[in-house]
């Protein structure tokens, strides 16, 4: 399980607006970080065209690198530290400009970008 690799996880049972069901998820963390049996994962979802105007939304268009079946996108917003255990089988992975879409829209969720334009 590495940064970048695109997983089919079990994110259920969750609690009010969480991100729900078996679905892929990106790995989000640095693989050298981390002494527990975690991952830092952000769950990707359906695409949806009013998602274009939400900047914690990244467009994910299916191809044989990933392996999605359909236009998705990875949900920044829903970022979240999972157990190994939920993992059920490795899709794919997301390439390199894909993934630094990703960590923008992490950045823009976190507030760090407006931290980093200030200083």
């Amino acid at each position: 399980m590495k940064r970048g690799e695109v997983w089919l996880i079990n994110l259920d049972p969750t609690i009010g607006g969480e991100i729900r069901k078996k679905r892929p998820a990106v790995i989000v963390n640095v693989d050298s970080i981390g002494i527990l049996p975690l991952k830092v994962i952000v769950p990707i979802t359906q695409w949806k065209e009013h998602y274009k105007q939400a900047p914690w939304m990244v467009l994910l268009n299916p191809n044989s690198e990933n392996n999605l079946d359909k236009p998705s996108c990875a949900d920044t917003f829903q970022i979240r530290s999972v157990s190994h255990r939920r993992f059920i089988e490795r899709l794919g992975k997301v390439n390199l400009d894909n993934m630094k879409e990703i960590e923008l829209a992490l950045l823009r969720v976190l507030g760090i970008l407006n931290k980093a334009r200030k200083a």
